[in-house]
């Protein structure tokens, strides 16, 4: 069975045996990745900075999708009848950030977006994609940023338990454009998310940084990919995720994260200058973490190329040390869960956003609020 998707584009639906699903529990999509019956649009609540628009216009209208796409984001975007394009005006650095948030009305139904971001030439924003609520959610998102235009994407998972989120992010980088996207995910049954970023210039910047927290239950999936394809560009790639089981569960109380990350350097890309990283940090038992750094270089003319990957326990010495000068057990893994995250969350360069950021991981650890460690 394949699916069609812009025009002459056939995609397959996935089994399981293909390399770029084999992570991934199939039976735990409800369907996402194969058929989507009866879907119904996203509830988004946007608050804007005054420079910034969001409008919806016809899918069809819309030229094909660029860059990669799977069976997920090929779905999204047919099911979707109106894309919302968000536009940041050329030249123009916006006032505040905006944000757009999607609110789950439940699992019952297909839910389904599709969102171009445009980031006009010798523009500045901050977007937020913020996702609360429950729901069977499936989108595809297009970032396009033009000549000289600085763009910050946060995109931060905040599901229910019962939520499924299938996601695919992709950006076009202009010359001289510079793109930060920031992957936060948190809540969620089951999370796959694929950032992916091309080159319409040269001079273009990507920094893809992430951050997650499997809970028992949860599979948090990240797999990005980065083409460089244009010479003299730079990437880097910066993803962190800690992982909490529950043995007494069985199956059931595995947590598991996957991250692959993939770049390309083709022949042309003379002068690219990229790196890639990810740390996996298991606080219990009954967690397992898959980290799969892939580089593939084509020409030798480069600045610089690299990745690294590395998984480990939580520390037990640390933790005796923090508790030999005092501090209770709790809150001595709070700082060194703190500790491990601190330096991908202070690269966000939003400090509102951040410390929402450290309030969430804080929750997750089970406190009620960053601020109370303060008073």
């Amino acid at each position: 069975m394949t699916l069609v998707a812009d025009g002459p584009r056939e995609i397959t639906v996935p089994t399981g045996r293909e390399e770029a699903w084999r992570f991934t529990p199939l039976g735990r999509l409800r369907g996402l990745h194969k058929e989507i019956t009866a879907p119904i649009a996203a509830h988004v609540e946007a608050d804007l900075a005054p420079e910034v628009t969001l409008i919806g216009v016809p899918t069809e209208t819309l030229p094909a999708a660029r860059g990669p796409v799977d069976s997920a984001a090929a779905l999204a975007r047919a099911a979707t009848t109106t894309t919302g394009v968000l536009s940041i005006p050329a030249e123009t650095k916006a006032s505040r950030t905006s944000v757009v948030r999607v609110v789950g009305q439940g699992t019952q139904s297909p839910t389904v977006a599709h969102l171009v971001i445009r980031a006009e030439p010798f523009s500045e924003a901050v977007v937020v994609l913020e996702h609360v609520g429950s729901a069977t959610f499936t989108a595809d998102v297009e970032v396009e940023l033009g000549a000289g235009a600085r763009l910050t994407l946060l995109s931060l998972q905040s599901w229910n338990d019962d939520t499924v989120h299938l996601g695919r992010q992709h950006a076009v980088v202009g010359r001289d454009a510079h793109l930060r996207s920031f992957i936060a995910t948190f809540g969620g049954e089951t999370v796959r998310l694929v950032p992916t970023v091309e080159y319409a210039g040269p001079g273009g910047e990507a920094e893809l940084f992430g951050v997650y927290f499997a809970d028992s239950g949860q599979h948090l999936e990240h797999r990005s990919l980065v083409d460089h394809a244009t010479p003299h560009c730079r990437s880097d790639v910066l993803f962190k995720g800690a992982l909490r089981g529950d043995p007494a569960l069985g199956d059931a109380g595995i947590a598991r994260s996957v991250w692959v990350g993939d770049v390309v350097i083709r022949a042309a890309a003379i002068g690219t200058d990229t790196y890639e990283m990810n740390r996996n940090l298991v606080l219990t038992d009954a967690a397992r973490a898959d980290s799969v750094p892939n580089l593939e270089i084509e020409t030798g003319e480069i600045a610089g190329a690299g990745h690294a990957s590395a998984t480990g326990r939580f520390d037990d010495e640390q933790l005796f040390y923090l508790q030999s000068r005092g501090i209770p057990a709790d809150v001595a893994t709070r700082l060194v869960v703190r500790g491990f995250f601190a330096d991908v969350i202070s690269r966000l360069g939003v400090p509102d956003w951040e410390e929402r950021l450290v309030d969430v991981i804080d929750q997750e650890l089970g406190f009620t609020s960053h601020s109370e460690d303060e008073e």
